[in-house]
């Protein structure tokens, strides 16, 4: 939505694809949706993109210059309990993505990777040119499978594709099944949160705003070159790996309420530490995320409350 947008409030033409599926509360999508409805130039196509025949017809029919997949099935946990969701979105679904490319001849391709793919590597920070074969979970084997398959195709085809690994995205109208929106319900309610590995894991938190300026530079910065047929992935993040107990403790004092707190030991397919090397996107795009984590929170809860207060 945040992607969307942007580009649109500049006048792009923007496309819009989602199933609208109930992973997580409709009503909040519906909500992020009802806001890009308000422009003209926006048109949306409620389809699963591991439909492969209503895929191709909105290729055909849109002919886009570029194409933006954020599109897939999301969570740990949820990967152990229903493996075959993430088989159809992430691996079937993005073929399907990457034959619309191929057959519409579109100029670039910027999909969604994610820091997941580093799994059980112990050295950091991690770079784009560090093993990354140990997925610590399904979805994060599925994450490395589709660079893999876009880089077959940039090969095969000549298909122009550009890879972002996200380091743990935070921020307003984000998952609801994600820490940080778990944890400002659970204490606004005064219930307890888990807090797996007694706190200490880090994570590379990033607000929003970067993750949209780092895809929309890469677009831009694509669109005004000649058409270079190659595929690249870089890491995007914060550069600022922080451990559970700090962020929960800057949740709390944002809120004015101390967390009633369950600690517990780390859960099965969680990775330890995410923390991006982003000097080479940096070079690239000449930006690096930079929001302090303070400032995310607090915008995050100005938002939250406004919505479920």
């Amino acid at each position: 939505m945040h992607v969307c947008l942007r580009l649109l409030s500049r006048g792009e033409i923007v496309v819009g694809i989602d199933n609208l599926n109930e992973y997580y509360d409709l009503s909040l999508k519906e909500a992020r949706l009802a806001r890009l409805k308000q422009y003209p130039n926006f048109y949306f196509f409620c389809i699963d993109i591991a439909n492969q025949t209503e895929v191709g017809h909105i290729f055909e029919l849109h002919k886009p210059e570029f194409v933006i997949n954020l599109a897939a099935q999301v969570g740990v946990r949820y990967s152990i309990s229903n493996p075959s969701a993430y088989v159809d979105s992430n691996l079937v679904g993005f073929l399907n993505i990457l034959e619309g490319c191929r057959h519409a001849q579109v100029r670039h391709l910027v999909y969604a990777s994610s820091s997941s793919v580093y799994g059980k590597n112990t050295k950091t920070p991690f770079s784009e040119t560090d093993s990354a074969d140990q997925p610590a979970s399904l979805c994060a084997a599925t994450k490395k499978a589709n660079e893999l398959m876009a880089y077959s195709y940039s090969s095969l085809y000549k298909i122009s594709a550009t890879g972002l690994r996200f380091s743990t995205i935070y921020g307003p109208w984000g998952r609801p099944d994600m820490a940080y929106f778990i944890f400002t319900k659970a204490i606004l309610e005064g219930e307890p949160i888990n807090v797996f590995n007694h706190g200490q894991l880090q994570r590379d938190f990033t607000y929003i705003d970067d993750i949209v300026e780092g895809v929309v530079r890469v677009i831009d910065k694509l669109a005004s070159q000649d058409d270079v047929k190659s595929h690249r992935i870089f890491n995007i993040g914060n550069h600022n790996p922080i451990t559970l107990k700090t962020f929960i403790e800057c949740l709390e004092k944002v809120l004015g309420r101390e967390a009633i707190k369950v600690f517990l030991p780390m859960q099965l397919g969680d990775m330890h530490t995410t923390y991006a090397d982003t000097f080479k996107f940096q070079e690239w795009t000449d930006f690096t995320p930079n929001t302090p984590l303070q400032e995310g929170v607090e915008k995050f809860v100005t938002w939250y409350q406004s919505i479920y207060a």
